[in-house]
C-alpha cells in the first residue's frame, strides 16, 4: 500500500518538509478554502500541487495523490434549490482534477455534521490525549444546548437523566466548549456553523428518511460517476463517523450492507469505497475481513485507525475514543493482511491501480504533540507512531505473502 499523509495545506502546523522524514510517500489534501458547491479551478489545484512539491529551495519528492475531500454540499444531499448548479460544479471540479493528474477522490454523504466528537483532548492513562465521543455529552448537547424539539425521542431515560445531571454540574464555559467541539467544525469538515445554523439545516431534512437520503446519494452518483469514468477518476465514499444516527438524521454509509447497496446501484469501478477501519469499527458487528472480501475490488483508499468502545451506550449509539493504531478493537493485522491480499489479486488481474493508498488516520497527542500546535486528530508524533506501527505490520505480512 502507498503510505500517504493528510496535510491541510499551508495553514497546517506541520511543515510539508517534515513529511519525508516521516517516510511519507504521498499527500492527501483538499482545497478547504473553497465552499461546497463552488468549482475547483485548475489554477487552484495546481497551486496546491506546487505547495506540496515545493520545487524551491528543495523539492519534497511528494505529490498530491488523493483528494480528501471534494465536499458534497447540503444542497446536493437534500436535492434542494440550486441542485443542478451544484452538480455541474462537482462535475467541473472532477474534470479539472483529472486535467491536473489527480485520479482518487474521497467524499462523504453525512448530513449536516461531518465527523463528530464531544472531546478533542480526553486524557489517556499514559498521559497523552485522544479524541472521544461520549453519548451522555452528546445527549446533553442535543437536549439542553441545541434544544432540538424532538431530542427526547432519541435518547433513553437513563441517558437523559445522566445528561441533565451533567448539564447542571457544568458552567457556561464548559457548555460553550462542548458546543464549539460539536458544531464548529473539525479538520476537513465542510463548514462551521452556529446552533441556529444547525437548527436551520436540520429543518431541511425533516422529510428525508434513510431511504430518501440513500436515493439522493444514488442520484448524485448517477450524475457524477459517468464523468469520473470518462476521466479515469476513482470516487470513494467515506463511511459515516460515527456510524449511527445523530440529531435524528439518517445515515446511509455505516455498514457493509450500506456499501453493498450503493456500490451495486451504480455498478462501476469509478464508484468505490474509502475503507475507514475506525469509523466502521465502532460498530461491534463490523467484520473487516468480510468487508474486504465482498468489496475489495472497489476499495480505492484506506484510512487505518483504531477505536476503543467504552460505556455508556444509548441504544445503538456507542461511546468510544481514538486508540493507538494497534490497540483498539479492530484487528489491524487482519485488516492489513486483507488489503495486501487484495493488492495481490489486482496485480494478477493486470490492474494499473493495484496499489491502494492508505494513511494513518487520527492519532493520539503524545510527547511534543502535547506542547505544540496541532489540529485535532492530526498530531505529528502520534500519527508518526501510528504509521511506523502500520508500516511494521505491512513489512512483516509482505515478507510472508
Amino acid at each position: 500500500m502507498k503510505q500517504t499523509w493528510r496535510w491541510f495545506g499551508p495553514a497546517d502546523p506541520i511543515d510539508i518538509y517534515d513529511l519525508p522524514q516521516v517516510g511519507v510517500q504521498g499527500v492527501v489534501t483538499s482545497l478547504h478554502h473553497i465552499p461546497p458547491g463552488t468549482p475547483w479551478t485548475k489554477s487552484e489545484i495546481r497551486q496546491r500541487q506546487a505547495e506540496i512539491a515545493k520545487p524551491t529551495p528543495q523539492p519534497t519528492g511528494l505529490n498530491w495523490d488523493v483528494v480528501e475531500s471534494l465536499p458534497v454540499s447540503e444542497v446536493i444531499k437534500t436535492k434542494g434549490t440550486g441542485y443542478a448548479a451544484h452538480i455541474a460544479a462537482y462535475k467541473e471540479s472532477l474534470h479539472n482534477l483529472a486535467g491536473c493528474g489527480i485520479q482518487t477522490v474521497c467524499y462523504n454523504f453525512m448530513p449536516v455534521l461531518d465527523w463528530t466528537r464531544t472531546n478533542l483532548a480526553a486524557r489517556m492513562p499514559h498521559g497523552g490525549t485522544a479524541m472521544a465521543f461520549d453519548v451522555v455529552d452528546f445527549a446533553l448537547f442535543d437536549l439542553f444546548l441545541l434544544a432540538r424539539p424532538s431530542a427526547e425521542d432519541d435518547h433513553s431515560p437513563d441517558i437523559r437523566q445522566a445528561a441533565s445531571a451533567r448539564f447542571n454540574a457544568m458552567d457556561d464555559t464548559a457548555h460553550a466548549s462542548l458546543v464549539n467541539t460539536v458544531v464548529s467544525g473539525l479538520p476537513g469538515a465542510n463548514d462551521s456553523w452556529t446552533l441556529a445554523d444547525v437548527m436551520t439545516l436540520l429543518d431541511l431534512y425533516k422529510d428525508i428518511d434513510t431511504n430518501q437520503l440513500r436515493a439522493n446519494l444514488i442520484d448524485f452518483l448517477s450524475e457524477v460517476v459517468p464523468v469520473a469514468e470518462e476521466h479515469g477518476i476513482r470516487l470513494c465514499c467515506h463511511p459515516d463517523d460515527p456510524p449511527f444516527s445523530l440529531l435524528g438524521l439518517p445515515r446511509v454509509m455505516s455498514t457493509t450492507a450500506d456499501y453493498e447497496a450503493v456500490l451495486s446501484a451504480i455498478d462501476s469501478p469509478a464508484n468505490g469505497a474509502t475503507l475507514c477501519t475506525g469509523s466502521l469499527g465502532v460498530n461491534p458487528e463490523f467484520d473487516i475481513a468480510k468487508f474486504v472480501q465482498r468489496l475489495g475490488s472497489r476499495i480505492h483508499f484506506a484510512h487505518l485507525r483504531n477505536t476503543l468502545r467504552q460505556g455508556p451506550a444509548d441504544g445503538d449509539k456507542i461511546s468510544f475514543h481514538e486508540s493507538m493504531h494497534l490497540e483498539g478493537e479492530t484487528d489491524m493485522v487482519v485488516a492489513i493482511r486483507a488489503l495486501l491480499q487484495e493488492e495481490s489479486r489486482r496485480k494478477s488481474q493486470g490492474r494499473t491501480d493495484w496499489e491502494i493508498p492508505m494513511r494513518p488516520d487520527h492519532g493520539q497527542n503524545i510527547l511534543h504533540d502535547l506542547h505544540g500546535d496541532s489540529l485535532p486528530g492530526y498530531p505529528l508524533i502520534g500519527r508518526t507512531r501510528g504509521l511506523a506501527e502500520l508500516r511494521g505490520v505491512m513489512a512483516a505480512l509482505t515478507a510472508n505473502l
